[in-house]
């Protein structure tokens, strides 16, 4: 499903390149769940956008649900990303102008779908995030622990076969990322979707059946984990 081989990004800097990763490799199978984890710097959330899409690295290669995806055009890359992607972003990234329930429509729509069928999926996606009595509020309507909700819908309503998620819990009190926590892992055991999740918490982590370890960059380790047992 997800395949990086030598995967390098450097940006031009006054002082001189900047490399942010450097020759990463890995590949995650259908299904699969890894953990990426390191301090702040290290080149996670860069990592997530190149092996999403949403930028080109300088040197390597990904490969997205068996498409190389790093010498397509943006245009290309969205209709892939469309296809086969859902991204939880750290920021939200919900659109101002659009209610929750139209925000969590915006994959289904941008494939040219949509109709009574899609509305009342998104509806249902809202009520669990716990969101059923919001579906006409803006996203300036909500707070950040439910604008994060609004997007973890949205990102299944995209129906993904990969799921990317850069810090999914980091809004949420206690008990919501209980809930959003197993609603992701319920996402992967009933729908075989893969899961890479940006995380610093290790609790978080250790659900997962890989950890990969960054720092300056590079991958320090790559480990089994045990996951938790479900809940």
């Amino acid at each position: 499903m997800l395949k990086v081989e030598r995967l390098t990004k450097t940006y031009p800097t006054a002082g001189g390149p900047l490399t942010v990763l450097r020759e990463m490799d890995f590949e995650l199978g259908a299904g699969a769940t890894v953990a990426i984890v390191g301090p702040s710097g290290s080149g996670k959330t860069t990592l997530l956008g190149l092996c999403a899409g949403l930028d080109r690295p300088t040197g390597g290669t990904v490969a997205l649900a068996g498409v190389s995806i790093g010498a397509l055009d943006e245009d290309a890359r969205a209709l892939v990303r469309n296809a086969h992607v859902g991204f939880v972003f750290q920021n939200f990234q919900l659109v101002p102008t659009l209610t929750a329930l139209e925000n969590v429509l915006v994959p289904i729509e941008l494939r040219g779908e949509g109709g009574g069928e899609a509305e009342a999926e998104a509806r249902a996606l809202l009520g669990r995030v716990g969101l059923g009595e919001r579906c006409d509020h803006y996203p300036v309507q909500l707070s950040g622990g439910e604008q994060q909700r609004v997007a973890l819908a949205r990102a299944f309503m995209n129906r993904p076969k990969i799921l990317f998620c850069d810090e999914p819990t980091g809004n949420l009190d206690d008990d919501t990322a209980s809930a959003m926590v197993e609603l992701i892992f319920g996402l992967n055991r009933e729908k075989g979707t893969t899961l890479v999740l940006v995380t610093h918490n290790l609790e978080l982590a250790k659900r997962c059946q890989r950890v990969i370890r960054l720092k300056g960059g590079a991958v320090v380790s790559d480990e089994s984990a045990a996951p938790a047992a479900d809940v």
